[in-house]
């Protein structure tokens, strides 16, 4: 088990957030703001300043991050949690642990409509039972509009947590007003004002429609100078204009054990049938769209038949999708029945080459580069050359990873060109643990250094 050793931001972070009873943690991708909220917890918890904390996330972060982040460093391992949803969620809340994890959809469930006129079943009473210190509120950008029921309803609990804390890296997606609601929950409306109309009253005024508002000359400096002290800032440190980042699967253990069983026996039965592989080289590609999701059913790879394992690197592609809440992205597929399984759960996303006439490609393109299409899939081979895909997007999210390391690399190109307006193209990788996607990038890595090696000593001679 690795062991967390925080960079000096890290550290910093975890000081003020130890010294402090409500933080933003503005955070870029990969800056471990995870992690960061797990440390100051333990420290509060040893010196006898908080006890239990109660973590909102989306649904697979609750499911996923939070429980990997647990499992990953030792200086976590010895906390105790309990994730308050599915069938046992009931069952879950009467657990005594260290960390209860739930879902935003999940904050009407667990507490009860304070109105009069409350539905009876919304008139529980299990947050009695709690015993709380630490909210924490992860990509807490899903609490931005006051208007909705899990805001209202959080509303009126929050003010019984000693601590609070919000994470994000995208504070402000839609613009500044997008603050009022977060830092509310922060500090009870002490810096932008108790209702939206105080904040509107004193940075925005009504547009020429008379709809809705645009913020006065003065009112970022003026925001940001009044929620300063809530907020800690991390930004990314990166040395090249490529920028990878590592989102991490974990397989539930039956999955695993049905990868292992695979792995050694050549061998795996499903609802839709018998999977047998002839060889090493045949387990190895099946061992891959297993990391994927689905597996081919037979040694041909006829992609016309495929089985469902698994849901999960979908569930992690809509986490990432949220975070960017709409900025356009580019997704690599691998596999036939990864692009299926993605145009299943998106129909409406546009899929480069497959088919499509010169006409409509180009009609993607334009719109892609507008900022008109918020996903678009392709595979690496029919993306790696001859596109350019730049003008607006800086994410690439590779959904399977290539052994290719020349489609790796002339397909991240399609973005990190010239012509690119952002000083950083960010790659996101989705990889599962414990699997061939671990390989697959340790090789990618391996082949790209060998690469580069052999460019930086041809540039010397």
């Amino acid at each position: 088990m690795k062991s967390w050793q925080p960079k000096p931001e890290q550290e910093e972070a975890v000081k003020v957030m130890l010294g402090q009873a409500a933080v933003a943690l503005f955070a870029d991708p990969g800056k471990g703001k995870t992690s960061i909220s797990l440390a100051t917890f333990k420290v509060l918890k040893n010196q006898g300043l908080a006890k239990k904390m109660l973590v909102v996330a989306p649904l697979f972060v609750a499911h996923n991050s939070w429980p990997g982040e647990l499992k990953k460093w030792a200086e976590f391992n010895g906390f105790t949690y309990a994730i308050l949803h599915g069938k046992d969620k009931e069952k879950e809340l009467d657990r005594d642990v260290d960390i209860y994890i739930i879902n935003y959809e999940g904050l009407l469930w667990l507490f009860p409509d304070p109105s009069p006129k409350a539905h009876p079943k919304d008139r529980h009473t299990r947050h009695l039972t709690w015993n709380w210190d630490v909210l924490c509120l992860d990509e807490g950008t899903n609490l931005k509009n006051t208007q909705t029921k899990r805001y209202k309803r959080l509303r009126s609990y929050f003010g019984g947590f000693r601590r609070r804390w919000l994470l994000t890296g995208t504070p402000i997606p839609n613009g500044y007003a997008d603050l009022f609601g977060q830092i509310f929950i922060l500090d009870d409306g002490a810096s932008l004002g108790r209702y939206i109309t105080h904040f509107r009253n004193e940075f925005m005024v009504k547009s020429f429609n008379g709809f809705s508002y645009d913020l006065l000359p003065n009112a970022p400096e003026k925001i940001e100078e009044k929620i300063a002290p809530l907020v800690v800032r991390l930004e990314a440190d990166y040395d090249h204009t490529i920028q990878p980042l590592w989102h991490d699967v974990y397989l539930p253990d039956d999955i695993m054990a049905q990868y292992k069983e695979l792995e050694d026996e050549f061998y795996l039965r499903l609802e839709q049938g018998e999977i047998v592989a002839s060889n090493a080289a045949v387990v190895g590609g099946k061992l891959r769209q297993f990391s994927n999701g689905a597996i081919y059913m037979y040694d041909d790879c006829d992609e016309r038949f495929w089985g469902k394992v698994h849901d999960y690197k979908l569930d992690m592609l809509d986490s990432i999708l949220s975070e960017l809440n709409g900025f356009p992205c580019l997704v690599f597929y691998e596999f036939q029945s990864d692009k299926e399984r993605i145009l299943a759960r998106w129909p409406e996303t546009p899929c480069l080459g497959g088919g499509i006439s010169p006409k409509e490609s180009t009609k993607i393109i334009d719109d892609f580069n507008a900022g008109k299409i918020p996903m678009l899939i392709a595979h690496p081979k029919s993306a790696a050359h001859g596109l350019n895909l730049q003008e607006f997007s800086n994410r690439v999210i590779w959904f399977g990873m290539t052994w290719n390391l020349e489609w790796y690399i002339q397909a991240i190109a399609r973005l990190a060109r010239e012509g690119q307006q952002h000083e950083f193209v960010f790659v996101h990788h989705i990889v599962c643990v414990g699997t061939r996607d671990e390989r697959v990038k340790e090789v990618l890595e391996l082949k790209d250094q060998t690469q580069q090696s052999l460019l930086k000593a041809l540039a010397q001679r």
